[in-house]
This record gives structure tokens, sequence and C-alpha cells, in this order.
């Protein structure tokens, strides 16, 4: 039956990552590993934080929400690589992929968020020690917290809308293993160039602008660090290395798929991949192996149980 927006397709055929047997396989031991050992790390990261007394800064308040984020992040997108490499059909329902798409970008902009405002707390950490229990109590952190939760789903809901309003009469094939904006918007049966204007204002400005604004700020600090003692130095540098490294990981491979028009290139799926799948599992182990005291709490939490 046809819906008033025109719509008469009620599903997409997912054309997935690769036609090679060989390469799927990889791909899906790949994502095997990476699901059934990082994942689990990712919740005792939450559980350490939540358990320790000691781990009770801001920094690791949002540490741990960083690893929740991921970690809900990660069920979007790899169940289905799994579970479409052992089906013949790989096809998704239409309401089904709009449900993939608005919670891939409502997490996903809520985690951009998010590492603005950990780039937030350094700053006012190291650049103004002094005004740092004033500025991010408990209840300033929830406050942040609410909002960029809040930023995600308006970002998200206004894609999806959009989207809403397109007719998809024609083909439904989507050269992609999940849904998102750019394949969608191509199997239109209408001219999209406003909406995807619209949708790289939307997606790519916004990521570009985080992207650009995060790496002045970790600029700002680090020229400010340049005089400070040895031991404070090397601190601080360890941690504002570990958030670059994960602003990259975040915001290259968003960079690279939202900031230009939607056209197909033959790097998009690769990189799609490790966007969606391989870097948020990995996000919050990178904080954790390059901070000493999230280590030691999941040591003693780890040696507790084992005793």
């Amino acid at each position: 039956m046809e819906s008033e927006n025109g719509t008469v397709i009620t599903e997409f055929i997912l054309l997935g990552l690769t036609q090679s047997r060989d390469i799927q396989l990889l791909v899906f031991v790949l994502v095997l590993i990476f699901y059934f050992i990082i994942l689990p790390g990712n919740f005792l990261i939450i559980f350490t934080i939540r358990s320790d007394p000691g781990l009770t800064a801001p920094l690791y308040f949002f540490l741990g929400n960083l690893a929740f984020l991921d970690a809900s992040y990660s069920f979007i997108v790899a169940p289905r690589i799994l579970v479409d490499f052992l089906s013949e059909k790989k096809v998704i329902s239409y309401r089904g992929c709009i449900t993939q798409l608005f919670f891939l970008h409502f997490l996903g902009g809520g985690e951009g968020l998010l590492l603005v405002v950990m780039a937030f707390d350094r700053y006012i950490a190291i650049c103004r020690p002094l005004h740092y229990s004033a500025v991010m109590n408990p209840r300033a952190c929830y406050a942040m917290l609410l909002a960029l939760w809040l930023g995600g789903f308006v970002h998200s809901i206004i894609q999806v809308v959009f989207i809403l309003r397109l007719p998809f009469c024609g083909p439904n094939q989507l050269d992609n293993f999940f849904c998102d904006v750019p394949q969608v918007i191509k199997l239109a049966c209408t001219n999209t160039f406003v909406v995807e204007l619209l949708m790289v204002f939307n997606s790519g400005l916004m990521t570009l602008l985080c992207f650009l604004g995060l790496l002045a700020s970790y600029a700002v600090i680090l020229c400010r660090i340049r005089g400070s003692s040895s031991e404070a130095k090397n601190k601080a540098m360890s941690t504002c290395t570990t958030h670059i490294i994960v602003i990259f990981f975040m915001f290259g491979p968003g960079i690279f798929i939202y900031t230009r028009p939607f056209r197909a290139f033959p790097a998009d799926k690769v990189v799609s991949l490790f966007h969606t799948v391989i870097f948020p599992l990995l996000n919050p182990v990178i904080y954790t192996l390059r901070n000493q005291e999230v280590k030691a709490a999941m040591k003693k939490v780890f040696n507790k149980h084992i005793a």
C-alpha cells in the first residue's frame, strides 16, 4: 500500500560490505573478536567507575558515559553484520532501516557532544584549576549530560523527519551493510539535491566544527602546560594525547562520509566499518589503557572477584 509520502517499498536489500566470501569471513571473525572481547571490557569500565569510590571526579563520570554510549552504539550495526553473514538474503524493513538510522545518529551525535564536554572538563582542570570544583560540580555535570543527549536527539530527529518525507518507489538495494543517510537518500524517487545539502549541513558541518573546535581547545591546553612542572606536564600530556587520538577516531571517518556530496567512493564501506563497529568499541579501552587510576581500580575489582 502506498503511504502519504508516496513510499511503496516495504524493505531494503543490503548489498553488504563485499561480495567476496573470503573477505566476508575475515570481517565476520574480526567483528566477532572485537564484539565479544572488547565489549565486555566496556561494561567492566562502567562497573569499575560506578563501584570504586576513588573514581568520582567528573573525568571518570564522563568516561563511564562514553563507555556506555560506545557499547550502545555497537549494538546498532555489529549484530546485523554477524547475522547477515549467516543469511542468504540481507533484508531490512523500511521501519527497521529508519530506526537503525535514528539510533545511529542519536548515539553518534551524543558521543560527539560528549567529547566536547570532556574537552571542556580538561580545559577547566588544567587552565582554571582553582575554579574546577565550582564549575564542574555534580549538578553541572548532569546538566551537560542531559544537554548532550538532547543534542544527539535533535540532530538525529531532523534527519529522520527529512527522510520520512521522501518517496521511495523504485529500486530498494542499499549499497552498504547498514542503513545510513547517504545511501538511503539516493534511493528516493525525487530530486534530493536540497535534502542532501541540508543533511551535509546537519551532519557534516556539525562534525567538522566540533572536530576543529576540539583540536583548537587541546592546542590551547598544550600551550598552557608548557611551563608546568614535569610531573603535572606529563600527566596532562598523557590525558590530552589520549583525547586527541579518540577525537581523530571519532570525527575522522565522520568528516570523510558526511562533509561531501553523497557520492559513492571505494573506501566508503571500509571507513564506515571502522566508524560504526571498530572505533566505538576501542575508544573507552584507549582511555583506560592510558589512565593509571582506572587501570588500578580495574585490577582491584578483578582481584576482588577472583579471590
